[in-house]
């Protein structure tokens, strides 16, 4: 499992979801976003597009994080 930021300095977490993708497909990934110049959820909706398992909007509750983990890793 993978939890990566969409928005980060040196590589898009978009471009690290379809990386990931191809070189490992069944891994688990959870994308996390807390906007920027648009909304987070349209960040949010490219990466479970392009194969993210689970997204969440920054700020989020620990036990929902957790609760997500779980869910994925069941």
């Amino acid at each position: 499992m993978i939890i990566t930021d969409i928005i980060m300095p040196r590589k898009e977490g978009i471009g690290t979801i379809m990386e990931l993708r191809v070189d490992y497909p069944d891994l688990k990934i959870i994308a996390i976003s807390g906007g920027g110049r648009v909304v987070p959820n349209d960040y949010l909706d490219i990466a479970e597009k392009l194969g993210a398992h689970s997204t969440l909007s920054k700020p989020f509750d620990r036990k929902l994080l957790i609760d997500t983990i779980n869910k994925l890793l069941a």
